[in-house]
């Protein structure tokens, strides 16, 4: 079964503005020990589409050298972040930016890194196109594109549960879907960016690497 998108849930104990999106606990982990080897050691981490906040909480803690931007364009979710940045007493996670990939302008001219978890498959393709040709514009030469998620490839089959939560996002949205990883890399090439790595990850899901030209 893959982490498809989950309705995030106000936990009771904890007030009305922290949310709980349940895959975060589930793939926060196996996310880090991937990002051990490709994260800078020192510098600024952009994370796009950060839900409820939980995961950059985490891997703020794991990375203490680095400084970590959240950002989110919806507003409950910068709430949720904020609440959970707070709550952990961390000093290197910065105030939560309202940023639509889609944007020309996501106010900041530079990230050493940029994450995007569970975002691809949940949104159209253009937000895929913005961010892309936002990373080209951030991010300095070398510097890596992390996404992770469940895709569609051409030389593996795909799973049933894979297969199933396509059609139920397609019947949702039909712009929303699994991308092909072909698709992906064509499109990294076209805005200067470079194909890294493909790491298999639990629950059907996988881990993209891309870097800056």
């Amino acid at each position: 079964m893959t982490d498809g998108p989950q309705p995030w849930f106000a936990s009771k104990a904890e007030g009305a503005e922290k949310r709980h999106a349940p895959a975060a606990l589930r793939n926060r982990d196996a996310i880090a020990a991937v990002l051990r080897d490709i994260l800078p050691e020192r510098g600024l981490v952009l994370e796009l589409a950060s839900g409820s906040g939980e995961h950059i909480v985490h891997f703020a803690g794991l990375f203490p050298a680095l400084e970590w931007q959240p950002s989110d364009p919806d507003a409950a979710a910068l709430s949720s972040i904020a609440a959970w940045s707070g709550e952990s007493g961390l000093s290197n996670i910065r105030t939560p930016l309202a940023i639509d990939v889609q944007a020309d302008n996501w106010g900041m001219d530079r990230a050493d890194a940029i994450l995007c978890i569970n975002m691809v498959h949940i949104s159209p393709w253009e937000a895929t196109v913005g961010l892309m040709q936002g990373a080209a514009r951030l991010l300095p030469s070398n510097a890596p594109l992390y996404l992770y998620g469940p895709y569609l490839r051409s030389d593996v089959a795909t799973a049933p549960s894979n297969l199933a939560f396509d059609q139920s996002l397609r019947i949702r949205n039909p712009a929303w879907g699994l991308r092909r990883v072909d698709d992906m890399m064509d499109l990294a090439q076209e805005n200067g960016m470079l194909f890294c790595d493909l790491v298999e990850m639990p629950a059907n899901n996988i881990s993209l690497i891309f870097s800056k030209s």
